[in-house]
């Protein structure tokens, strides 16, 4: 688990590169990409169903129903995902969740937190989902 994000996110995370990793299989169900994933179907499938809302994965029912891409894997960044599940708190809030840290009363790594805090946003921003497509072989 990230220092960063939310299970959830990392949850959405690995699930969007995977369905990314195997867009040529269509729709994927919930029960495939947990068991692949070896992570929680429910948990997989709400983080799924957030990013569907958002027009990032598409979500189907039915029998031959479930999870794609609905965007191309290179006009999505991980900071799309990261946005969507954990919303924008991790790049503003203080890194060690003290309530009272802030520009006007920063805690002692206040100032230190801030330039890596913009540089991963920035990092972030520029990685697409489709720098992880391997040449050859799996991201998992």
């Amino acid at each position: 688990m990230t220092v960063l994000f939310s299970r959830k996110c990392e949850y959405a995370l690995q699930g969007i590169l995977y369905l990314a990793e195997n867009q040529d299989q269509g729709n994927i169900s919930a029960e495939q990409i947990a068991a692949d994933l070896d992570i929680s179907r429910d948990f997989i499938s709400k983080a799924l169903q957030h990013l569907a809302r958002e027009g990032i994965v598409q979500s189907n029912r039915g029998k031959s129903g479930g999870f794609s891409l609905g965007k191309s894997p290179e006009s999505i960044s991980l900071l799309d995902v990261v946005l969507v599940i954990d919303g924008n708190g991790v790049f503003e809030s203080c890194v060690l969740g003290l309530p009272t840290c802030g520009s006007d009363s920063p805690c002692p790594v206040h100032n230190k937190w801030g330039p890596i805090r913009e540089a991963s946003r920035q990092m972030l921003a520029d990685t697409t989902v489709a720098q992880f497509q391997p040449i050859t072989g799996s991201i998992f």
